[in-house]
């Protein structure tokens, strides 16, 4: 949630902010606002809407200077508004803060400043932290000391960076808890700080990353780190691989199109370094495993929120299709109240794009608490998902701002599907010909997932014609039942269609009765072990009278005698399937939403990295 940017340095702070804002945009798009210093004045510009009314504000009321802040903000305490938008002064006038995190327990501290005469501007928990570091900050004359006590007052997660118009050469920027990343790029004669990698990494990829419990001081040329103990810290340093023109639209209408199109790339460079081209073997080194203790494991914990939870339901079937290890799949937003009984040979497995998301840490050090090995698979190079975790597979898919993922969808796929080779073969569970079948049929989905994306238009004409449906039901089966849960929520997030993700054996138990010629009966119905059951689903639907839209293997000479509309794939192996079938489902959501006029990459009321619990 939320997006902040900060600049310190020779030039001026405006336009760096205002353009690392746009790239943050798909962490919050409720308000936005900067704050400058100049000749020792903090000046303030924020509304409500997108960074687009933002700039049009600065362009009628401009202000510049070589030290600012700025936010991004997707709205928890307080309703989008110019008021409630960030950054908030303190009361003085001084202090200004940006903001990423909730504070619980801001009712308490408000009542307690009002007390002490405190009068307050806005609906939101943030202005708290402004009016408390100006109350240190006349004890302790230093801006460190004064943003170090009000940490130590403030409960939950906070990601934020504060600017002094009495020191004008520093910015204080701090971390506690899961609030999302705070990353400090250091520059030539300038420094950038950002919640967020696309944001400052087209200034150079090399960055630090604030753990939770760091204070960081932050000059034009030089910073430091500290622990709320006030102990010195040495950071380590962060590359990271993505290309500045990767995080940008292209040719392409909207980001989520381009990322769709992207998956060929993202899926290839996910094998990069993992696939031993000559023996045929999967190489994982990131996981730090070893043969004993892979041995060892006798049961997997997979948490994620969202998408990833899909990913890891696929994963489920992966692993003990192939690797035979027991797997449960938790949503990380349930993992810890669930108390899930987890051992010390047993593995917590996060998934997550961002690796910041609130809940995903949370299940994460409730796995360490338990005695568990930590792993994750995430996109995000530096993030505290993989900080944390004892052993982690990268995605290697490159930046996704779309808010809806997609190709960060497809990418733990095939990394589940590697990891499920490799634990399998580590164990002994592989004869050689098994797994070089397994590998080689891995090797084939790039080109897979290609010819599925030719037939964009087609599934853009089906999209057309059902643009106005009010609902839809899908189905699915065995390991593409989670992909049905996919589709649904692709539609529902962009285009705000009500859709239902269903195991297709339970329509009868239920949803069937929803059927009938106004609803659509989205069924994936690819050659595998399930095809002649998921048949029998799409007759029972059409003798309700629905309307029945296929995910088909082409080739198929039955299913156009049922279904009144077919999206066709190429022929998969059935364990990787999951992988090509999605496609068009992400590719008719997308059309739906865009024939109805919406915006696609910034959908209401969510945000990409979900970092409040």
């Amino acid at each position: 949630m939320c997006g902040i940017v900060a600049y310190i340095g020779e030039r001026d702070a405006t336009p760096i902010i205002i353009e690392g804002l746009k790239k943050l945009e798909y962490r919050g798009y409720d308000s936005a606002g900067i704050a400058v210093l100049s000749d020792g004045l903090i000046g303030v510009r924020r509304d409500a809407g997108k960074i687009r009314r933002l700039e049009a504000l600065v362009a009628e009321q401009p202000i510049s200077g070589n030290i600012g802040i700025g936010h991004t903000r997707w709205a928890t305490h307080g309703a989008p508004s110019q008021q409630n938008a960030h950054p908030h002064l303190s009361a003085n006038g001084r202090v200004v803060v940006v903001h990423n995190g909730i504070v619980e327990n801001y009712l308490t501290l408000r009542e307690e400043l009002s007390a002490e005469g405190v009068e307050f501007r806005s609906e939101t928990d943030t202005e708290t932290i402004a009016h408390l570091i100006e109350k240190f900050y006349a004890v302790e004359k230093d801006l460190f000391r004064a943003v170090q006590k009000t940490l130590q007052r403030l409960k939950g997660a906070h990601g934020l960076v504060v600017m002094s118009a009495d020191e004008p050469d520093r910015l204080i920027a701090a971390r506690l808890g899961n609030a999302g990343g705070v990353a400090i790029v250091v520059g030539e004669g300038e420094m950038f700080i950002a919640s967020d990698v696309p944001a400052i990494v087209e200034h150079t990829r090399n960055m630090v990353f604030l753990e939770s419990g760091q204070i960081a001081i932050i000059r034009k040329d030089h910073f430091q780190v500290e622990n709320l103990a006030g102990k010195a810290v040495t950071p380590k340093l962060q590359t990271i691989p993505w290309d500045p023109v990767s995080a940008e639209k292209g040719n392409y209408r909207h980001f989520m199109q381009k990322e769709i199109h992207e998956q060929v790339r993202a899926l290839s460079d996910t094998l990069i370094g993992r696939v031993d081209f000559d023996n045929y073997r999967i190489k994982l080194d990131g996981l730090n495993l070893d043969e004993q203790t892979a041995m060892s494991i006798q049961k997997i914990f997979i948490t994620a929120c969202g998408t990833a939870a899909h990913a890891g339901m696929v994963g489920m079937i992966l692993l003990e299709r192939i690797a035979r290890i027991p797997v449960e799949v938790l949503v990380a937003s349930e993992f810890r109240y669930a108390d899930p009984i987890v051992g010390e040979n047993d593995v917590v497995l996060a998934i997550s794009q961002s690796g910041e998301t609130a809940d995903t840490l949370a299940a994460m050090e409730e796995g360490r608490k338990k005695g568990a090995l930590l792993w994750s698979i995430v996109n995000a190079i530096g993030s505290q998902a993989m900080r944390q975790a004892d052993g982690c597979i990268s995605m290697q898919a490159g930046p996704e701002i779309g808010v809806a993922s997609t190709k960060a969808f497809t990418a733990p796929l095939m990394d589940l599907y590697m990891l499920a080779v490799y634990l399998a073969d580590v164990r002994g569970l592989l004869s050689r010909s098994r797994r070089i079948e397994l590998v080689k049929d891995l090797l084939k989905i790039p080109s897979l997932v290609e010819k599925a994306l030719e037939r964009e238009p087609e599934v853009a004409l089906i999209a057309e014609k059902f643009k106005d449906v009010k609902g839809a039901l899908y189905l699915g089966r065995g390991i593409n039942m989670p992909i049905a849960y996919e589709g649904a929520l692709k539609l529902k997030e962009i285009s705000y269609i009500h859709a239902e993700g269903y195991p297709a054996g339970e329509m009868k138990h239920g949803p069937i009765a929803l059927v009938d010629k106004e609803l659509p009966v989205v069924v994936i119905a690819t050659k595998d072990d399930w095809y002649d059951k998921m048949i029998s689903q799409v007759e029972q639907a059409k003798a309700r009278g629905g309307k029945v839209i296929a995910v088909a293997t082409e080739g198929d000479e039955l299913i156009p005698t049922l279904a009144d509309e077919i999206m066709w794939v190429p022929k998969t192996p059935w364990l990787l399937s999951p992988v090509v079938d999605v496609i068009p489902l992400q590719i008719f959501a997308y059309h739906i939403a865009t024939a109805l006029g919406l915006d696609v990459d910034q959908p209401r009321n969510l945000a990409k990295s979900v970092t409040v619990e």
